[in-house]
């Protein structure tokens, strides 16, 4: 423990983990944002296909690339959500937390 003009910090190898599990659960950690980022891109990109469709004005060549637009965002977000749900399931038979992976250490 070091104490100063901050207060008391404790030494970081008190909250060690087993060895790689830190590298784990980065890896867990960007797949999770990347399943935030893909919903976020398909809202977005729902919100610009409605403008489209909306703003289309009886153009069915506008019309047209609104609907695949907005097919596309739906697929792309199935996709992905199905991706999560398929790894959960897959952890689950093999007994195994694959979203949030806990390593075990030789000493656990």
């Amino acid at each position: 423990m070091i104490a100063g003009i901050f207060g008391t910090i404790d030494n970081p190898t008190k909250y060690t983990s087993p060895e790689g599990q830190g590298l784990f659960q980065f890896i867990s950690q960007m797949l999770q944002l990347a399943g935030v980022i893909a919903g976020l891109y398909f809202a977005v990109n729902i919100i610009l296909a409605g403008y489209m469709y909306l703003s289309a004005n009886g153009d069915i060549k506008k019309t047209e690339q609104a609907w695949a637009k907005i097919w596309q965002s739906i697929l792309g977000m199935i996709i992905v959500a199905s991706a999560f749900v398929l790894t959960s399931v897959i952890g689950g038979l093999l007994g195994i937390n694959i979203l949030s992976p806990i390593i075990k250490g030789p000493n656990d």
